[in-house]
């Protein structure tokens, strides 16, 4: 299952592409961020946004799409343009009749390292063994955008998810660990000594 995680925001729009596994293993696929100058009309900025997505989706044809949940906040400059992303994102994907899922940062925090209330250093630490990588992925918008690809093909009710759990059922596989999805990503990292890489560098 291809998932492909977005981090909206007007400025910087971080876009991680993951393929997952039946076992639930994580391999990078290709995480970018995308950037729109503060000093551009707004529709241009949401055309410059939208036409970086176009691209990442045809090149990548991910089978799902995740978003991180907007929430209301004191700087609504800041919500506004991760909202108007957030419709961009799903007008592209709907066009593509691609599920999508939107996950709240705790929902996130939880699934990547099984506490709702990690910070970013710790999300970037995990995602960066998750994905067999020698670095955290920077700026923290990359690093986010790949654990929110993660946690939808993790939770048990996103469409990745119900997925790979009809495909291990198929094969009447079990885990008898009782390990939760990230303590098992976690411990076949660290038993791991392949490295992965990014199809493309994240542009500072």
């Amino acid at each position: 299952m291809r998932v492909l995680g977005i981090d909206p925001g007007l400025t910087r729009c971080g876009v991680g592409v993951v393929d997952v596994e039946p076992n639930r293993r994580a391999r990078l696929v290709d995480v970018i961020v995308l950037r729109s100058p503060t000093d551009a009309p707004i529709e241009r900025r949401l055309a410059r946004i939208a036409d970086g997505l176009e691209a990442i989706f045809e090149e990548h044809r991910p089978q799902a799409v995740a978003l991180e949940r907007v929430f209301a906040r004191s700087d609504v400059s800041t919500i506004m343009g991760t909202a108007q992303i957030s419709g961009v994102s799903m007008l592209i994907a709907a066009r593509r009749e691609l599920p999508v899922a939107l996950h709240t940062p705790s929902e996130v925090k939880a699934a990547i390292t099984g506490y709702g209330r990690a910070d970013k250093k710790q999300v970037g630490a995990m995602v960066a063994r998750i994905l067999g990588l020698e670095e955290v992925p920077k700026p923290a918008d990359a690093a986010d955008a790949l654990a929110l690809a993660i946690c939808h093909a993790w939770r048990t009710g996103g469409v990745a998810g119900a997925a790979i759990r009809d495909a291990s059922a198929g094969r009447g596989e079990q885990d008898p660990s009782g390990l939760t999805p990230a303590q098992r990503a976690w411990l076949a990292a660290e038993r791991s000594a392949a490295v992965s890489g990014a199809a493309r560098r994240v542009k500072e």
